[in-house]
């Protein structure tokens, strides 16, 4: 009959009871796959999609990639793990499908699916699809593959470049490399941008030793793009090492022209010359900046390569002329030599010429060569020096003699040329004298030797740069004359102090200067008549420091009789002179001469070092008889100058200024007169003079002298001339210093210029207080005005003056100065101005304190209580003065105030007073609750029970209330369980007990430990329980160890197991009891013949050996039946049958032990029946085994040729284990859910009977009953 999948599908999804398998394999056979995994979520129905994939792999294998895929990429998560898709699609060999999947499944590339990337490129390139493996690495879709095992397989598979960009080790890549002429080229010069430089050598050193003629393009290839990070030193080796210079050329060729290595270079050189590369070989020795001249100097000399150049290059380049002129001398390559001085280096003839000459050469050759350098030769200094050096410079007197008719001007040449003149005598002197362009030092000293009137000559045309040299040679050859003359013409006062002064201070003169002294003032200057000449040599021997041999020069020259004589500068320098080195002559100079400058003359001699002062005053007065007007005063000014600060004889300064009678002489004298404070004698001066300008030092001076009245006469003088501040001030004050008062009031009474304030301060401070007043009353400074009506004991205005002034300081003052006078009232009205001020409330309060009138302030203060400004120190300051002076009323006084006073300072007033009452109140008002309680408990007399509770309540410091019970505990006992009960929030009640143990307390705080119990401190219960033993209140102990369990239970146990009342050791077997140390709890209740509590503690123990330890000793020792059958009752499941019998049998218990075991042995039928039905094989679980047994036999497993998705159970497809090989479940895995019997049924341990002994033996652990499946059953045989 056909089957129409749409109708069922329709029919399934509109079921009233869902049937998701049906619906699934519905849409699994319409290739829906998609609405599968949106109908699985919709139902919340878990499908197996393995178990699926398997079965479509089987059908269709392009559906089931669309299915993987599918499941792959689902909105709600990957529903199957590739793997397990992988090993479905390879379990079919789908290979094409399995990397399709896999490609899609991977493409995030994540490190934990490395496996199965190497998977997919292992199935392709084992597989037989390389190309496939190749494309997914050429694209590089996989990061985390096993690269070490794909190379192999790379390898394997013929794909050698993937091999190699997979290998590391280099004995790989070597091996592969063997095949390097089958890649590409390109690709091996990128691959070895990936190796190190160790491995690139290695693999280089491997090609060229398996094949160089091969691999040598493709390695100089490699050289040259890794050159740099290779290093060309190691890549020279390496070619090197195979001899393969063709190698190095076509390498170093490509990167001589940007390498900066020596080596690079140089190995180039060598390669180019055995390849017979001569051209490249001159082109780099010619170019090249870089190379090692020493050594490629070396190997061209010994490769002695046929063309020469190279070397000549390299010589010419870096200097080696000589070793290239005696290398191409010794080879007869002299035509190369000329074509180096003639084209390339013309320059450096001169070194080819020394070296030709060192080599002997023939003078010929060497003529032939300067011929044909010719003009080519720019210089001749250095070929002059060569040949010199060698004594050949004869030799040259051709070329030098060309070379001048030419018109050359080179300083060599003509040098060169006046040694031959001079050595051949041809008009030496003429040559010296004539000749402009040879060098004066060097044909000087040339010279010097042969004849020293030429070196003289020589060095004279030098313009003075050969003067030493000059010098040298007169001084010693005496031409004494040459020189003086030389050195007046020159003029050079350089040259002079070189002449003149000694080389080392402090020799002696030598004769020679003195014979030079004596042609300069006999030949040299009478033979000149240029006065600058003269003027040189005189400052010359000035310069030198020679004043003895100048006075002489000088007097020669002025005194008697030259063209000189009345040179004013002669003059002048003849009188310095004698200052400096001959005084006596000053005087008679001074008279005798009248052309000289005078002033200056006498400045110089007024000088402190010279101290010619009479000298000086004749000049000035000399000077002044012969001028007029403003010169004449001038001179005259300095004259008393000299005087007054140089001789400082005043009384001759006031005779000279009485003889000129000179305004500016008087203001001299004055001036001088100040200085040495005869004041009275300046000032009178000054009127004379008419001088106002030094009034500040007169007024100093004055000062400090106090002459006043003189001062006074002065500061009128100058007060018509100049209206100056410090005139007025000074004036004023003197008036006051010298008590004109009524000039005094009339000076300030008009307009002026003076500073009255300070004044006013000066006088105040110097005690004229009258004075004070009228300049502090003109200036309206009533502060000032108050302090000088104290002084004058004026109280009662200095207080009207203070209420003008209104300042604090002033208050003050007038305040200490009617409280030292006793005018209380007066200083009471000026403290309640004081008293408003913080600041000065403390220093007005110790005066009055210091005085002793603690009444006064007592009064002051509270008339300073109503004031509208006043402030926290006011009622602050007036308790402290209450707590020191009148104590009763602080306490109100704090009730009333205590908001507007500083609490911390009034308690440590009242703290100083001992008020601990107040200082309490206050520390409570002010929430310092600490601070109260503790005062309360150091000072009894302040305690208030009430207030306490209150303040111990709300301390911050848990401290406090600690220390409080202690105190209660000492002082309060009765008291302490109302303040436990206060502080039991806040304190820690095992640190109470604590305190309570220490001061033995613990009766007092009963019932404060009974509230708290309930927390279940140990301390409490362990305080607790000791009162309750103290008391012998058993009743509550046991009521406590049952509620309350916190406490050392043994150690409790302890102290009650030895008391002296039964219910105590009761108790203490009790703990025992519960701490599971039943010996101990048996042992008490053996004791007190207690029996039903040891066989109750026995019971529960359940511990077999001390039930049977309890019957024996109730057999055994008391013989008590009654306890042995009811410990035979009350431990049946403790209590092994074979001991209960045996005791009976021995003891004649037989009849007490009978209902034992007559118990017994009705369990032990019940548990083998139940035994035997458990044992015993189902009937439908045999006929269901069966039937799944004869479908595997028949292959009918699946029924028909549909997919029996439908025909598992409701579980989907659960129930098959896919994971397993997706093989078909083992029904007889079922047998699993039977397990084996327990054999443990409850009923005590008791054991199998050995059937071969009369007794019963316990056997460990029996629970083997003798059940079907327990093999070796060593009773009954097998079930």
């Amino acid at each position: 009959m056909p089957h129409d999948q749409n109708i069922a599908l329709s029919i399934y999804l509109r079921a009233t009871k869902p049937c998701p398998e049906k619906v699934i394999n519905c849409l699994m056979q319409r290739g829906e796959f998609e609405k599968i995994v949106a109908y699985a979520a919709k139902v919340n129905y878990r499908v197996d999609y393995p178990y699926m994939l398997q079965q479509v792999v089987r059908s269709n294998p392009t559906a089931a990639l669309e299915l993987a895929k599918m499941l792959n990429n689902s909105p709600n998560g990957r529903l199957m793990e590739p793997n397990t898709v992988f090993e479905i699609f390879m379990s079919c060999n789908l290979v094409r499908e399995a990397t399709a999947y896999l490609l899609e499944a991977l493409k995030d590339n994540l490190k934990e699916e490395g496996f199965l990337q190497t998977k997919v490129l292992e199935i392709n390139l084992l597989g037989g699809n390389p190309q496939v493996a190749d494309a997914i690495l050429a694209n590089t879709m996989f990061t985390h593959y096993d690269k070490a095992y794909v190379s192999k397989l790379c390898e394997q598979a013929g794909l050698v470049q993937r091999a190699l960009e997979h290998y590391t080790d280099v004995a790989d890549v070597k091996r592969v490399m063997q095949n390097a002429a089958n890649m590409a080229p390109e690709f091996i010069l990128s691959f070895f941008g990936t190796l190190s430089q160790e491995s690139s050598l290695e693999v280089l050193h491997e090609m060229l030793s398996r094949n160089m003629r091969q691999n040598l393009s493709i390695v100089v290839q490699i050289c040259t793009k890794y050159s740099d990070p290779l290093g060309p030193e190691n890549l020279i080796k390496l070619l090197e090492d195979f001899k393969s210079y063709e190698g190095i050329f076509h390498y170093l060729g490509a990167v001589v022209n940007v390498s900066q290595l020596p080596v690079v270079h140089k190995k180039y050189i060598e390669a180019a010359a055995k390849m017979g590369q001569f051209k490249e070989v001159e082109r780099v020795c010619r170019d090249s900046t870089v190379y090692d001249a020493e050594d490629v100097k070396k190997f061209l000399m010994d490769a002695k390569l046929p063309d020469p150049r190279p070397l000549i290059h390299v010589c010419d380049r870096y200097d080696f002329v000589d070793e290239m002129t005696n290398y191409l001398y010794t080879n007869n390559l002299q035509k190369y030599i000329e074509v180096y001085v003639t084209k390339v280096s013309p320059q450096k003839t001169p070194q080819v010429i020394g070296k030709l000459l060192d080599l002997e050469c023939n003078e010929e050759v060497v003529k032939g060569l300067l011929i044909a350098v010719g003009p080519a030769l720019t210089s001749a200094d250095e070929l002059v020096e060569q040949v010199e050096r060698r004594n050949r410079l004869r030799l040259l007197l051709p070329f030098l003699e060309a070379r001048v008719s030419r018109g050359s001007t080179e300083p060599a040449v003509h040098n060169a040329l006046g040694k031959i003149t001079i050595q051949l005598n041809r008009e030496p002197l003429a040559f010296l004298t004539n000749n402009q362009y040879y060098e004066p030092a060097v044909l000087g000293v040339f010279c010097e030797k042969l004849d020293p009137h030429l070196a003289f000559v020589a060095y004279k045309q030098a313009r003075g740069e050969c003067d030493d040299a000059l010098i040298k040679v007169t001084m010693d050859n005496g031409l004494y004359k040459d020189l003086a003359r030389y050195l007046v013409e020159k003029q050079d006062l350089e040259l002079w102090e070189r002449v003149l002064k000694p080389e080392n201070e402090g020799e002696n003169e030598p004769p020679s200067k003195r014979y030079l002294l004596d042609q300069i003032v006999q030949t040299a200057l009478p033979e000149t008549r240029n006065p600058d000449e003269v003027s040189t040599t005189v400052k010359a021997f000035m310069q030198a420091d020679m004043p003895g041999e100048l006075i002489e020069l000088l007097e020669r020259i002025v005194l008697q009789g030259s063209d000189f004589s009345n040179n004013k500068n002669l003059q002048n320098l003849l009188i310095l002179t004698a200052i400096r080195a001959n005084k006596e002559k000053v005087m008679e100079y001074i008279n005798r001469l009248d052309n000289f400058d005078g002033p200056d003359i006498a400045n110089i001699a007024c000088a402190e070092e010279h101290g010619l002062y009479e000298e000086g005053f004749a000049i000035y007065t000399k000077f002044a008889k012969h001028t007029t007007g403003d010169e004449q005063a001038q001179h005259n000014v300095s004259a008393i100058v000299v005087l007054v600060d140089c001789i400082k004889d005043l009384e001759r300064a006031k005779e000279f200024a009485e003889r000129v009678n000179i305004k500016l002489v008087w203001s001299k004298l004055a001036k001088a007169q100040l200085k040495q404070e005869l004041v009275s004698m300046a000032i009178d001066s000054y009127i004379k003079a008419a001088d106002s300008s030094d009034y500040c030092q007169v007024i100093d001076v004055a000062d400090a002298k106090e002459e006043f009245e003189d001062l006074v006469k002065y500061l009128k003088m100058v007060r018509k001339n100049i209206k100056e501040t410090v005139v007025d001030t000074q004036l004023i004050y003197s008036l006051a210093r010298v008590n004109k008062l009524a000039e005094l009031e009339e000076l300030i009474s008009v307009p002026n210029v003076a500073k009255i304030d300070s004044i006013g301060e000066r006088c105040f401070g110097e005690k004229l207080y009258e004075a004070a007043r009228l300049l502090f009353i003109n200036i309206n400074n009533n502060a000032k005005l108050a302090l000088c009506h104290i002084h004058m004991k004026q109280y009662r205005e200095a207080v009207d003056a203070a209420g003008k002034a209104n300042s604090v300081p002033t208050w003050k003052e007038v305040n200490l100065a009617c409280l030292r006078a006793e005018e209380y009232r007066l200083a009471n009205i000026a403290g309640l101005h004081i008293i408003v001020h913080p600041d000065h409330l403390d220093e007005l309060i110790g005066h009055y304190e210091r005085a002793g009138r603690s009444t006064e302030l007592i009064q002051l203060m509270e008339q300073g209580l109503g004031l509208d400004n006043a402030h926290s120190g006011v009622f602050t300051e007036l308790g402290v003065l209450y707590s020191k002076y009148n104590p009763e009323k602080l306490l109100e006084h704090i009730k009333i105030f205590h908001a507007r006073m500083n609490v911390n300072k009034l308690l440590r007033a009242c703290e100083k007073a001992l008020l601990w009452n107040e200082a309490v109140y206050l520390y409570k008002e002010d929430n310092q609750f600490d601070a109260a309680v503790k005062t309360m408990v150091d000072h009894s007399s302040s305690f208030q029970h009430d207030l306490f509770l209150d303040c111990v309540l709300k301390v911050r410091n848990p401290e406090v209330q600690y220390k409080a019970i202690n105190y209660y505990i000492t002082y309060h006992p009765l008291q302490l369980e109302r303040l436990l009960q206060v502080l039991t929030p806040n304190i820690d009640h095992a640190r109470v007990v604590s305190v309570l143990k220490r001061a033995d307390a613990i009766s007092l705080a009963a019932e404060y430990l009974k509230a708290v119990q309930k927390e279940n401190l140990t301390p409490v219960n362990e305080a607790l329980n000791d009162l309750f033993i103290s008391e012998e209140d058993h009743a509550a102990l046991k009521t406590s160890i049952d509620e309350y369990d916190n406490f050392d239970k043994i150690l409790l146990a302890q102290k009650v197991e030895k008391h002296e009342l039964l219910e105590f050791r009761r108790i203490s077997a009790y703990i025992y009891k519960r701490n599971k140390r039943w010996t101990q709890s048996i042992e008490l209740s053996k004791l007190d013949r207690m029996y039903k509590d040891a066989i109750d503690t026995a019971a529960e123990s359940n511990d077999a050996d001390i039930a049977e330890d309890l019957l024996r000793y109730f057999v055994e020792t008391v013989n008590d039946k009654p306890c042995f059958t009811a410990t035979l009752y009350t431990c049946y499941e403790l209590i092994r049958p074979d001991t209960a019998i045996e005791l009976a049998w021995r003891h004649g218990y037989v009849d007490n032990v009978m209902p034992f075991v007559i118990q017994y042995m009705r369990h032990m039928h019940d548990k083998v029946k139940v035994l035997d039905e458990r044992t015993a094989p189902p009937k439908e679980e045999v006929k269901e085994a069966n039937e799944i047994a004869d479908n595997i036999i028949n292959g009918n497993m699946l029924g028909n040729n549909n997919l029996m998705i439908g025909d598992g159970n409701v579980g989907g497809y659960g129930s098959y284990n896919v994971g397993n090989n997706m093989g078909i479940p083992d029904p007889y895995s079922q047998q699993n859910q039977y397990n084996q019997p327990n054999m443990n049924m409850n009923m005590g341990n008791y054991g199998q009977p050995d059937m071969n002994m009369g007794n019963f033996n316990q056997q460990p652990n029996n629970n083997n009953m003798g059940g079907g499946y327990q093999p070796g059953f060593q009773g009954g045989g097998n079930w």
